[in-house]
This record gives C-alpha cells, structure tokens and sequence, in this order.
C-alpha cells in the first residue's frame, strides 16, 4: 500500500491563495485506508479551507468529489467535463495520481494535499510502517522475505553492520536491526545456509537506469 500524510494546512493555504474556484479531489484506494485523502479528509479540509476564507473575507468556491482512483484513466474522465470550472485542484491522492491527473488535465494547475511517504503495511488504526522501496529487484527470497533495503538505515545487503548492538540498529536503538530479523527469520526457516552466500551490490544502474520504469504485459493489452 503506498501511504501517505497530510500536508500542513499553511502549505495547502499557500498554494492556493491566488485562486478562487478550487476542487478538492480525493482518491478511494491507499490514501483512504492510511487516512490521509478519502471522502472524510477531503470533507474536512474542504470545511477548514473554507472557514480560513471566510475569516479572511475572501469569496473561494471550495468544492469537494472522491475518485475511485486517481492513476487510472477511466476515473479520471468522471470529472472531464467539469475541470475548467475551477481554477486549481487539490489532489489528495498519492505523487502518482497528482502527475498523472497532471497529465491528463494540462491547463489546470493539479496541487498536493499530502505528502507521499512510502509503500507500507498497517500495523494497527492510526499505525503504518515501511515494507518496501520499489527497488525493481527483489532479495526476499533469500532474506527470509524481510527487506534490507527498506528495512536497514544503511541498505545493508549482506549482515548486520558493525554498529549494530544487542539487536538494535546504531541509527535508532528502538529500531530492530533488521539484519536481526533476518536472521531470526532464516535459523526459524531452517535456511541459514542463504545467509553464508553473499549477495552482489546492489546495480541501482540497472534497477533504476533510463528514468521512469514500466512494466510491459503484451498478454493483457487490447
């Protein structure tokens, strides 16, 4: 799940201050689980926003929708006939559904409600953790499906590093190293064998090279 966090109201205020018909656009998939841009946020930042005008003694149209998805082109055609009505949008969604939504919709300034943090898991309400950084090649498999890369502070690839101690890691003593964990998880496997082979430095080159990423399936194209 890609989680996010709500920008700063000032920051959002600041970036629409020059405009007076504003969309405030949320999204139903990740950004409302983690609670940061479903139907409620946008109910709530729409009503402060309009309370901060009103205070001011500005006359801003604030409007409010919810999309299913805001990085999928299908969705994004429910709102195409009303975009020219407004001056600025507010997405809520994640950095993808803002650019994408950027894309789709040119002449209209497409502005973030929240700040994209990481693609995580939720621990408990209120609770999300990092689990993983898109990195394009995945060690799970020999890591006892715990993440080096997103896990340990320095991306350590092979062991725990010399600063780690009694199981913590030097960067946060109330992190778990996560070469820790691995471990655990590798003798519980029965496959620390997988630990005594050493793996490659990471080819961010590779993995990273030629900007932005696709992923191609010819089997599900029309």
């Amino acid at each position: 799940m890609i989680v996010a966090d709500k920008k700063p109201i000032e920051e959002i205020i600041d970036s629409i201050k020059d405009f007076s018909k504003i969309l405030i656009l949320g999204c139903n998939e990740c950004v409302t689980v983690c609670e940061a841009g479903g139907k409620k946020e946008v109910g709530i930042l729409a009503s402060a926003l309009r309370m901060y005008f009103l205070n001011q003694g500005q006359e801003v149209k604030i409007d409010e929708n919810t999309l299913e998805r805001q990085c999928d082109h299908e969705y994004l055609d429910e709102i195409l006939d009303e975009v020219d009505q407004y001056d600025a949008i507010v997405s809520l969604a994640c950095g993808v559904g803002v650019q994408f939504s950027a894309e789709k919709y040119t002449t209209t300034p497409i502005l973030p409600g929240v700040n994209t943090t990481f693609l995580g898991a939720t621990e408990e309400r209120g609770l999300w953790t990092e689990r993983c950084q898109a990195c394009g090649s995945c060690v799970l498999a020999t890591t006892g499906g715990i993440c080096p890369i997103s896990r340990c502070a320095k991306r350590v690839m092979n062991g725990p590093c010399g600063g780690s101690s009694n199981g913590a890691c030097e960067i946060n003593k109330e992190v778990i190293c996560a070469w820790q964990l691995i471990i655990e998880r590798l003798k519980a496997l029965d496959k620390m064998d997988t630990y005594e082979t050493l793996t490659p430095i990471k080819d961010w080159s590779t993995d990273r090279a030629g900007g932005p990423r696709k992923v191609i399936r010819e089997d599900v194209q029309q």
